[in-house]
């Protein structure tokens, strides 16, 4: 069964908003905590999943100004780089991606009637 796009949208505008809470204290705190990267870079692999979820086709057909393909990418890229993730690309991509990622998907959610704020309940089995 598929999720309504009203769920995955909710996700990543969740996770954006959870990231910012996240670094809200700059980078140097974000860089000497593993906790919070840990947060971080979790919370960046939802988005990208949520994404790939949602379709990349059919949001770049709809939003072409964001690089969707390359949003869903990086949710792979992180979790085979476990090793040895560059926290200065993390930072890079909360600080200069992130806010144009949640601006378009408050677009989206206007163009859709999605409310941002309701509940996301997850699906049982």
């Amino acid at each position: 069964m598929t999720k309504d796009r009203s769920v995955y949208i909710r996700h990543i505008y969740d996770c954006i908003g959870w990231i910012k809470e996240y670094v809200q204290e700059g980078k140097e705190a974000f860089l000497q905590d593993r906790k919070t990267q840990d947060a971080v870079i979790r919370n960046l692999e939802v988005i990208g999943q949520a994404v790939k979820d949602l379709g990349t086709d059919s949001l770049t057909a709809s939003h072409p100004e964001t690089p969707w393909p390359q949003i869903a990418a990086t949710r792979n890229f992180l979790a085979h780089q476990y090793l040895g993730v560059d926290l200065t690309l993390i930072w890079n991509i909360v600080e200069q991606h992130l806010p144009k990622i949640e601006q378009q998907i408050i677009a989206i959610s206007n163009d859709e009637g999605i409310d941002l704020n309701a509940p996301n309940t997850p699906e049982l089995p």
